[in-house]
């Protein structure tokens, strides 16, 4: 495996050495002694996985304290833009993303950190998601962030906003300024 620091440095991109022949393909989706090896020990507590079709945008989602949820994404089917924004208060990188194309073609994967909020824009005409989470969902505990929020400037490749399909919950998301993340965390 690969492991590859982002411009966030506690935003990972990992991509499997993948061995292909006529039978198809094998690789190690995930390696626990490599892992440490390079983010450090994260416990990971649950696989979740998305079927969602083209133009459907999830998030941009996070969960407080002390719920707040490290996440190791990839695609099994299809493709998407995957974005992790820093959102810890304080932090020199605050308010900064990293934006991945995550495909079952490239086979990467990306490694989320706790206190990042995390979203993705299905760029296929169906997508496959799978992540593993460090932490249980909460509901009570679940909070959201603007998809278009200017201050963040996100390109998410959108040519026909009517086209887009979100949430009632991600569609009325408020504005990273317009979250008290310093209260929150």
């Amino acid at each position: 495996m690969t492991f590859t620091q982002t411009a966030i440095p506690e935003v990972w991109i990992i991509e499997p050495k993948v061995f292909s022949d006529e039978r198809g393909y094998f690789m190690e989706a995930y390696k626990q002694e490599e892992f440490e090896k390079h983010i450090g020990k994260v416990c990971f507590i649950q696989d979740n996985e998305s079927c969602s079709s083209q133009n459907v945008l999830r998030g941009l989602h996070f969960q407080l304290p002390p719920y707040s949820q490290a996440k190791l994404v990839r695609v099994i089917k299809g493709s998407v833009l995957d974005v992790a924004i820093d959102i810890r208060p304080g932090s020199p990188t605050f308010g900064q993303h990293v934006a991945v194309e995550l495909s079952e073609t490239n086979k990467r994967q990306l490694f989320v950190p706790r206190n990042f909020a995390h979203g993705f824009k299905v760029l296929s005409k169906e997508v496959i998601f799978t992540y593993k989470v460090d932490n249980p969902y909460m509901p009570s505990h679940e909070r959201g962030i603007r998809y278009d929020d200017p201050a963040i400037g996100i390109d998410w490749g959108i040519t026909d906003p009517e086209m887009l399909i979100l949430s009632e919950k991600d569609r009325h998301a408020p504005l990273l300024s317009e979250t008290e993340l310093t209260t929150l965390f």
